[in-house]
């Protein structure tokens, strides 16, 4: 089976394509790195050729929703316009629990990337995950200034990125089947305690200061409107785990 994975060098990208590899599969990576642009469509239909099944987990590291929009209404549009010209049978999209409730910063552009999936002519299935482990090393160093780190407050449940991709993995071998549940991490976490465990298992120095962000944006980080719903499945690897396993473990370079 050959699949393509648009964003495919990513943080849950590279999980993926690692998989699909151990499986027998044969990805196609879609990103720039691979000479392939899906604001322009540039060398997307040579890379769809033969492709049985695209999973979407680009990503852009933009907090604006203008520029959130922009970006994934037209990487959305632009690879389901070719999958459908090439005869794709399966488009699989990753979205964020709640985003389309929140829709505000960056989950507006999420909020149209699930519409336009929804409205497409290619049969597809969407998955809505939690925030990564990784997201504490992404906020660590978005919000660093010196020696300070500027943090949002926010309740959070994060998961593994290795997880989703597996759960991604399964769902592409099977039927389009539109929104299945949801996956969510073991268990809640505040953003503020993940970014200072993640600053000490790499010997970062910066002191942590939590934020309340303004809008409706901060109202959902603070009062868990991006917390999964009760009964949501949930991954295994824990926050603290992946610190063990993926951070403290790794080796230095």
């Amino acid at each position: 089976m050959r699949i393509a994975v648009a964003g495919g060098t990513g943080i849950v990208g590279h999980h993926l394509t690692d998989l699909a590899r151990s499986a027998g599969l044969e990805p196609v990576v879609i990103g720039r790195s691979t000479g392939i642009d899906l604001l322009t469509g540039a060398g997307l239909p040579a890379a769809l050729d033969g492709v049985d099944a695209v999973i979407d987990v680009v990503n852009t590291p933009t907090l604006s929703a203008k520029a959130s929009r922009r970006f994934f209404g037209t990487t959305t549009a632009t690879l389901l316009n070719a999958e459908a010209d090439a005869g794709v049978r399966h488009h699989l999209a990753l979205s964020i629990v709640n985003a389309a409730t929140v829709s505000a910063g960056y989950y507006a552009g999420k909020a149209l990337q699930e519409e336009r999936v929804m409205r497409g002519a290619v049969p597809w299935t969407l998955l809505r995950a939690t925030q990564f482990h990784e997201f504490a090393a992404q906020t660590l160093d978005r919000g660093s200034r010196g020696a300070v780190a500027l943090v949002p407050v926010m309740r959070t449940q994060p998961v593994a990125a290795r997880e989703v991709a597996a759960r991604l993995l399964r769902l592409v071998l099977g039927s389009p089947r539109g929104i299945v549940p949801a996956l969510a991490g073991p268990s809640e976490q505040t953003l503020g305690d993940m970014v200072r465990d993640y600053a000490r298992a790499t010997r970062s120095r910066a002191l942590v200061v939590q934020v309340r962000l303004p809008g409706r944006m901060g109202r959902a980080m603070r009062d868990g409107g991006l917390l999964p719903s009760p009964g949501t499945e949930r991954g295994a690897q824990s926050f603290q785990e992946w610190l063990e396993t993926d951070v403290r473990a790794a080796p230095s370079v």
